[in-house]
């Protein structure tokens, strides 16, 4: 039977991004207040529909940049920069009131990065505690809930960077290109909402093979003594493994 496409309803693709850093040693999303219907005047993740040119990354790294003026790149998208990468997929009817929309979330790492600056149809963009915005923790009272079903996708997100820094190097992409161990730990610290013991956290990343590189040099940035300044190795994979504390 030859294929007809009128006989199929249209539908458009989407791309979400779930954009976390590290701000005052907390967990923190950018966010944007919606400019448009619907949900005009929410919070939610930045994203937008994806051109007919474009492929998926490219859509990511070019809502991201829009809306928000900050430069995404990654394994995704083939450039130097912060770390990006699919994270799922999103296709339940009526999850927007507008169309049957799919939409393909993506995952941003990045360093400690400034205020950002809203474009495109976002009224506003900034970045929010994870705790605020999931109801998790000290702020669970406060919660703000997100447009569309973005608050399952910042939760999966969260969940997907808990479990890569476990078991990646991935931890080192909210630093920056040197650190010491205990930024580092304080990065593990804030994503999986945990104290860690200082000395054994120190013992496990520097004795696990090609995690970090010593980069010559010492900071007294943190206060105290100086401490010694590391780079990221070349290892992708850890092992042995950071396993996450139980809480």
């Amino acid at each position: 039977m030859p294929y007809e496409p009128s006989d199929y309803p249209p539908f458009a693709v989407t791309v979400d991004l779930v954009v976390l850093t590290v701000r005052r040693h907390a967990l923190c999303a950018l966010v944007v207040r919606r400019g448009e219907d619907p949900f005009k005047g929410w919070w939610g993740l930045p994203g937008g529909f994806v051109l007919p040119d474009e492929d998926l990354a490219t859509a990511a790294a070019r809502e991201l940049a829009e809306e928000t003026g900050l430069q995404a790149s990654g394994p995704d998208s083939g450039a130097a920069g912060v770390h990006l990468e699919q994270l799922a997929t999103y296709g339940e009817p009526g999850r927007d009131p507008r169309m049957r929309v799919v939409s393909v979330a993506h995952l941003v790492l990045a360093p400690d990065l400034p205020a950002p600056t809203a474009g495109g149809d976002a009224g506003s963009a900034q970045w929010m505690p994870v705790d605020e915005l999931l109801g998790a923790g000290p702020g669970e009272g406060e919660r703000r809930p997100l447009a569309f079903d973005h608050d399952r996708v910042l939760a999966d997100g969260l969940e997907r960077a808990r479990s890569k820094l476990e078991y990646s190097a991935l931890a080192a992409a909210f630093c920056g290109p040197e650190f010491t161990v205990g930024e580092l730990r304080r990065v593990y610290e804030a994503v999986w909402g945990v104290v860690l013991d200082p000395r054994n956290f120190h013992r496990k990343v520097t004795g696990t093979p090609g995690f970090l590189v010593p980069a010559g040099g010492t900071t007294t940035r943190q206060g105290g003594r100086p401490a010694q300044l590391f780079r990221a190795g070349a290892a992708m994979i850890l092992n042995p493994p950071m396993l996450r504390p139980d809480v």
